[in-house]
């Protein structure tokens, strides 16, 4: 089987587009395709693979259809399934614009995690609608262990799930080349995303991410978001508040406006196209 491909960035968080209009490869993009595609020494490489296909072809959320044309069938790296991508939102948006197949300055599309509105922005970024943060049910502390290290944890889920750790220095966790230990574990049941955020400036925060089903990343849309959400409450920032965020691959900005909705927004670059032999 031969496909098309389109490689995309925001913020170096890069994906392998495929296009699948009319859902034909519905099933066939498994974990071992999907492990092979993002392969960055045998494969495309990539932090996630992001099907293109139409709302219509998903028969668990065909009754999205009528809000949002277009839906993002994410994986991540290792194929597993995950709600939605932030910054997988705003490449795949400017994938659609500019093959043309949507018109307009505003774009919905559906995810797994609800229905994204997507804006082109007159610098050329784009800003995502990403929804409301939802902390925890509980009151039971969090914790993150790493580098031998253990911090307390603010879980929160923009869907994802995600554990926002404070640090004094980024530096701190050391080589993220394990997954952060989660505890309790039972907070978490399918794992988590988690931040180490470090304090940059008034409304200013920088952060390293671990992705689940990935390993650390560039930058993590979904993640930027959480760790902006839990800083402004840290903070006790007013109704409105924008929260520049610096990431290892740029930088985003989220405001949260008055009736909680986050923005994300951000920069969303095409590059490499081709076909490949799977």
């Amino acid at each position: 089987m031969s496909i098309s491909f389109i490689k995309g960035h925001g913020t170096e968080n890069d994906f392998v587009l495929v296009p699948d209009a009319d859902g034909a490869l519905a099933g066939r993009l498994d974990e071992q395709v999907v492990r092979r595609l993002t392969d960055r020494h045998a494969g495309i490489g990539a932090d996630g693979v992001i099907r293109v296909t139409r709302t219509e072809t998903m028969a668990e959320f065909g009754g999205l259809a009528d809000d949002a044309e277009w839906f993002m069938d994410y994986r991540n790296a290792d194929g597993s399934v995950a709600e939605m991508c932030g910054n997988g939102v705003r490449v795949m948006a400017r994938y659609l614009w500019e093959e043309r197949l949507v018109e307009g300055p505003v774009l919905a599309l559906a995810t797994r995690g609800g229905v994204r509105t997507v804006h082109g922005e007159p610098d050329g970024t784009l800003t995502v609608e990403m929804g409301h943060a939802k902390p925890a049910a509980t009151r039971q502390l969090s914790f993150v262990a790493a580098g031998g290290r253990t911090w307390e944890a603010t879980p929160v889920w923009v869907p994802n799930p995600h554990a926002v750790v404070f640090v004094d220095d980024l530096a701190e966790p050391g080589r993220l080349v394990e997954p952060p230990e989660l505890r309790p574990p039972s907070l978490f049941p399918e794992s988590a995303n988690v931040e180490f955020v470090a304090d940059r400036g008034r409304k200013h925060i920088a952060l390293r991410v671990w992705e689940r089903g990935v390993g650390e990343t560039r930058s993590c849309g979904t993640g930027v978001c959480a760790a902006a959400w839990v800083a402004m409450r840290r903070d006790g920032a007013g109704v409105g508040a924008r929260y520049v965020v610096d990431v290892p691959g740029g930088q985003l900005a989220v405001t949260e406006r008055p009736d909680g909705e986050l923005l994300l927004t951000g920069p969303a670059v095409l590059g490499l196209r081709g076909r490949v032999n799977l």
